[in-house]
């Protein structure tokens, strides 16, 4: 979702900056991110904080003041990843089921959803605060598929993100790099079908006219 479906990443590191400078983190963000982008929100508070017992309502007080944060700045001047609403209607028009897995909670899910009215809404959701563990594990994902009725080596999953793409390669699925955030040689694998910088790039290269071609 983040990174993928809604141009959030630069919020997202903003915030989480800012998260890091209230608890006296002096971690460079950029590889505060490299270790977090992908994990979910739990996961991610308490590997910054080097706390992995730290109990769950503290963790949960702490992501929503960050997460609620990155909502309050993101929503007035909220961005999709450019071209993704007329990709996701073109799969939909082909008759492709469509699934978000996301390391996020249901407040951004609900969040992003609700900017970005996609009709029909998809077929599943997973999110990180269901107890599943985060990317690179591959449990999102495997979740959004079985919540779709569809095998995994069936599915395709898009991803801006180190962490998630491996994350399907352990969910045994193909992958798509969308570089938001990581260039090709970053989002790269034998699993890997292509690499775009947005969606208006993917809809240019036909992907979608010649996925049965690539996936067979």
């Amino acid at each position: 979702m983040d990174g993928t479906m809604v141009d959030s990443m630069p919020t997202h590191t903003s915030t989480w900056g800012d998260f890091a400078r209230k608890h006296g983190l002096t971690m460079p963000i950029d590889e505060l991110m490299r270790r977090t982008t992908g994990r979910t929100g739990m996961e991610c508070v308490r590997l910054l904080l080097e706390q992995p017992d730290m109990p769950d309502a503290q963790a949960w007080d702490l992501l929503f003041e960050k997460e609620q944060l990155y909502r309050n700045i993101f929503g007035p001047v909220f961005a999709e990843v450019k071209g993704f609403s007329q990709f996701y209607a073109a799969t939909r028009a082909q008759g492709l089921k469509a699934g978000v897995g996301t390391a996020g909670d249901i407040h951004n899910v609900e969040f992003a959803l609700s900017h970005l009215k996609m009709n029909p809404p998809p077929d599943a959701i997973a999110r990180g605060d269901e107890g599943l563990s985060g990317k690179p594990t591959p449990a999102i994902f495997l979740a959004v598929a079985q919540r779709m009725g569809v095998a995994p080596e069936h599915c395709v999953v898009f991803e801006d993100a180190p962490f998630g793409i491996e994350a399907a390669r352990r969910a045994g699925m193909r992958a798509v790099g969308i570089g938001t955030s990581y260039s090709a040689a970053e989002l790269a694998g034998p699993h890997v079908l292509a690499w775009a910088r947005n969606f208006d790039e993917l809809m240019e290269s036909n992907f979608l006219e010649n996925l049965h071609v690539v996936t067979s």
